[in-house]
């Protein structure tokens, strides 16, 4: 981990002491940081398979994510299976990962849940919520994943909602593949003090 993520760590360890009077707060605080801090996209797995409670842990932790007016207005298509696999990389040029991932989740809209009107879009913010938990939670399992766009691309799209056979009211957000990883990259240091405002711009 690089010295600023450390260093970010440290401090948030003692602003939570501060305020919680440091009944074991501090520890749950540095492992949930260091998670956030040291997760990283993992392009290649190991052909180990992903276990079945793992998946369920990672569907959960999508469905704990918070959502406008809670109408939780996702829907999540998980794949296994190396032909259902290959079938879904085939329509998406930039998830060719699936071709080594052990699993995939789809993560999608249902628009029968979305907020009706010029509020209906919330649907995307709510499912990329749960697109982020997922990915933390497959860190945190020792699991690889990575967030590969569909919408709104017209040119993937159809592609994927013709591979999972989706209806017409639930639409593509992101594919997840998931694995084991056989890659250990450096997580990136993102920090950057130029992109904070306070108070006002």
């Amino acid at each position: 981990m690089k010295k600023s993520c450390k260093i970010l760590i440290v401090l948030l360890m003692a602003a939570c002491m501060g305020s919680c009077g440091g009944y074991g707060c501090a520890d749950n605080s540095s492992a949930v940081l260091e998670n956030i801090m040291t997760r990283t996209s993992i392009r290649a797995f190991a052909e180990t398979p992903v276990e079945e409670a793992k998946i369920e842990a990672l569907l959960r932790a999508g469905m704990a994510a918070p959502s406008a007016v809670n109408r939780q207005p996702w829907a999540f298509v998980v794949v296994t299976g190396r032909e259902n696999l290959d079938r879904l990389k085939e329509g998406h040029p930039n998830a060719r990962m699936l071709g080594t991932a052990q699993a995939a989740i789809v993560v999608c809209g249902d628009m029968t849940k979305a907020i009706s009107g010029q509020m209906g879009e919330y649907w995307i913010q709510d499912a990329s919520a749960a697109t982020e938990n997922i990915l933390l939670a497959a860190h945190a399992l020792g699991l690889g994943a990575v967030w590969t766009g569909v919408y709104p691309n017209p040119n993937v799209m159809p592609n994927v909602s013709a591979a999972l056979e989706l209806p017409s009211h639930i639409v593509p957000l992101c594919v997840i593949p998931i694995g084991y990883p056989a890659e250990s990259p450096t997580p990136k240091d993102k920090w950057n003090p130029g992109n904070v405002h306070y108070n006002r711009w």
